[in-house]
């Protein structure tokens, strides 16, 4: 094969392998098969060796990684990262609601979608293609950590359609359950510590240095917010449609809602509905649909006045504490872990809990046979957090910490 037949096969692969990831991620139709797929890559790859000279920046090999980066670029942000008001009340939620209708001063139109818990991103596209992926850092600088980012195979690389010559687009990079599991059970397999929740696992893994080591995780993307000068709509739900038709993973889970009554129908569907997700969320975000309106509303100094996220409690149960065994990580850190009588919490059963460490037990006081008080929140590993003494046992053995 010749050079010319290398770059119109290379062109012609490349396309291909692209249409497929937007089927996989976007369409959630895929067309080929996992391994068929795969060898498509492969050849891919092979062509892109022999003609090196032929690899563009957009190429889908470039999600395989391999990029060694000993410090991270700090980039200002052209339009700061800031963070939502957080509120786990009812009551709190319609006091935004009636600010906001105070200011605009007409009815308000408001997009309801889930709060992923993962870790925030920013990535700018110049002319269709991916240029940054800026981590939100202290909401004014952050890392550009895109030859880390470009191993996602959900975040486009090279966009279709009519889109901006340049505008940013903001999401959630997380773990999925099942993803975040393997990803542990290879960690303890070679004598590493777990990660504590998704989230961390996958900040931790954003901030490696071998991009090859990141295209090995299984991490996603969703995106939510797109910021620029020229966007296609007036309004923050449209502007995401659109998005999608360019190869963004935007949220199914979506919803417009127009008065406080539809924001709580939504909020308590996805209260239940939460427990059946293959990934984490811990709450709702509720933010003005008009483009206009979030202008004139604005921002503090901490977060949009136009936003507000409404956070679901960590749910809690009651079971029995059977025993304790103690794990000893590649550090020689010592972590017990609780046996418990089987019991429902969050849509799993839960048999094992943390209890961190032996300032924890001794500060709980809890003892072999005790009701204990187990919470999931934040943390993918359920916790002990309290023990019903009044159901203490005669029986009860206090623990000994080895």
């Amino acid at each position: 094969m010749n050079k010319e037949e290398a770059k119109i096969k290379i062109r012609k692969l490349s396309e291909e392998i692209e249409k497929h990831n937007y089927n996989y991620y976007v369409l959630s139709n895929p067309v080929i098969s996992d391994y068929d797929f795969d060898l498509l890559l492969d050849e891919l790859i092979d062509l892109e060796k022999q003609f090196p000279d032929l690899i563009k920046p957009d190429s889908p090999t470039q999600r395989v990684g391999g990029e060694i980066t000993k410090e991270f670029k700090q980039v200002t942000h052209k339009y700061p990262m800031l963070s939502l008001s957080n509120t786990y009340s009812e009551e709190e939620v319609r006091d935004f609601e009636k600010r906001v209708k105070k200011n605009i001063g007409q009815k308000v139109e408001y997009v309801c979608e889930l709060k992923y818990d993962g870790v925030a991103i920013c990535l700018i596209y110049e002319n269709g293609l991916l240029t940054q992926a800026i981590t939100r850092g202290d909401g004014v600088q952050g890392d550009d950590v895109i030859a880390n980012v470009k191993t996602i195979r959900s975040i486009p690389l090279k966009l279709h359609g009519d889109f901006p010559d340049e505008f940013e687009i903001r999401g959630e990079i997380y773990y999925p359950h099942d993803g975040f599991n393997k990803l542990n059970d290879d960690r303890i397999e070679i004598g590493e510590d777990p990660f504590a929740n998704p989230r961390n696992a996958a900040s931790g893994t954003l901030k490696m240095q071998d991009s090859a080591e990141v295209a090995k995780r299984p991490l996603d993307c969703i995106l939510y917010y797109l910021l620029g000068d020229k966007l296609p709509n007036k309004t923050h739900y449209n502007n995401l449609q659109d998005a999608k038709k360019w190869g963004f993973e935007i949220s199914k889970n979506i919803a417009i809602c127009k008065n406080p009554e539809e924001i709580f129908e939504f909020i308590n569907d996805w209260n239940e509905g939460r427990k059946k997700l293959p990934f984490d969320i811990d709450g709702v975000v509720i933010k003005v649909n008009s483009i206009a309106e979030q202008e004139k509303l604005g921002s503090t100094a901490k977060s949009p006045r136009w936003a507000i996220a409404y956070k679901y409690k960590a749910e809690r149960v009651v079971t029995k504490l059977l025993s304790i065994d103690y794990q000893v990580g590649r550090t020689g850190a010592i972590t017990p872990v609780a046996n418990l009588k089987p019991i429902l919490l969050a849509g799993t059963i839960v048999k094992r809990a943390s209890l961190h460490n032996a300032d924890i037990i001794a500060q709980l006081d809890v003892r072999i046979s005790d009701m204990v008080y187990v919470e999931k929140g934040g943390e993918i590993i359920p916790k002990i957090i309290g023990v019903d003494i009044s159901k203490r046992p005669e029986t009860a053995v206090k623990v000994k910490f080895i």
